[in-house]
């Protein structure tokens, strides 16, 4: 066993003797986590944000409860369970949403385990200001579809948004589509949302649909060879977009006109990659979509101007 190895368990082992509130276990899981050489790219900003997470959950409150109990001594066996967890974070570079099964995007909490990526997309700001000013009626998406839907969290965003359209949830993972289902009868959403298991488009001739959301794989071959850790815990499947990164991209681009209304708008979230995408579809008129991080990692393109 390494020194640091041996430290590490050292200062859980006496966090556990003498540490007794919700407040110290906070602080020292904070501590913890910031002397470890974590990776934050899932969704929580912060190693407050990410410790605080996990000892809720595993202490069964939530957010609204944290003020009320942050003097409340906790058991012995609560403070095994919540140091044994994030020793499970810092030694094995699990990411939060994987111990806890629980992942958020704005107001919505998604069930989330080693089948599905963890939700994170750009698409999700998008979709809580209603595609605004792009969709100016709600009720005129009548149907849509979430191309590589991973756990159904768009799909169930744009079921929220759009509540008159039916829509699909497709993945080529049948693993994903079982967690996805999860979720979409969490939200008693199973009248409205439908999970496709396809590759792509492939099992959904003669379909046509208003929106098309798509958070593809989109990580290109070099970074995909030195993620962190935390991400080696995803499935590949769900982040490997080729050598370029653009493999699926492509694809979903060269084939969305088939699969649109006339009036239909295609939405795609390609990471990195706007250079690339202009300089294989120089005469594409996409529409660069604002969010939080800036206007170059989601694209919008009319059906009408799907033509090569």
């Amino acid at each position: 066993m390494s020194h640091t190895k041996q430290l590490c368990d050292t200062n859980i082992l006496q966090a556990a003797e003498e540490l007794r509130t919700l407040r110290d276990l906070l602080r020292f899981t904070v501590s913890y986590f910031n002397q470890s050489d974590l990776f934050l790219g899932h969704g929580l900003p912060t190693t407050y944000d990410e410790a605080l997470l996990l000892i809720m959950h595993t202490l069964h409150l939530n957010a609204e409860q944290l003020d009320i109990f942050m003097d409340a001594t906790l058991t012995q066996h609560e403070r095994n369970q919540v140091l044994h967890t994030a020793e499970r974070r810092v030694t094995e570079k699990i990411p939060v949403a994987y111990l806890t099964h629980e992942a958020w995007l704005g107001d919505f909490n998604f069930y989330i385990d080693q089948r599905v990526i963890i939700p994170r997309s750009f698409i999700a700001e998008l979709l809580q200001d209603h595609l605004s000013p792009w969709v100016t009626d709600p009720y005129t998406i009548r149907s849509g579809l979430d191309l590589c839907t991973g756990s159904g969290c768009l799909a169930i965003l744009m079921a929220h948004v759009f509540e008159h359209a039916h829509i699909d949830a497709v993945d080529i993972s049948s693993d994903a589509l079982e967690v996805a289902a999860i979720n979409i009868k969490n939200y008693e959403l199973t009248e409205q949302i439908y999970p496709i298991h396809s590759d792509l488009f492939a099992q959904l001739q003669g379909k046509k649909y208003d929106l098309i959301i798509s958070n593809p794989p989109y990580v290109n071959a070099a970074s995909m060879a030195a993620l962190p850790a935390e991400y080696r815990h995803e499935p590949t499947i769900a982040l490997a977009g080729g050598l370029d990164g653009l493999d699926i991209v492509q694809h979903i681009l060269q084939e969305a006109p088939n699969y649109l209304t006339e009036d239909g708008l295609l939405i795609i979230e390609i990471g990195h990659n706007q250079a690339k995408i202009e300089q294989i579809f120089p005469h594409l008129p996409c529409i660069w979509l604002e969010t939080s991080a800036g206007n170059q990692f989601v694209l919008m393109v009319k059906r009408s101007d799907l033509t090569y």
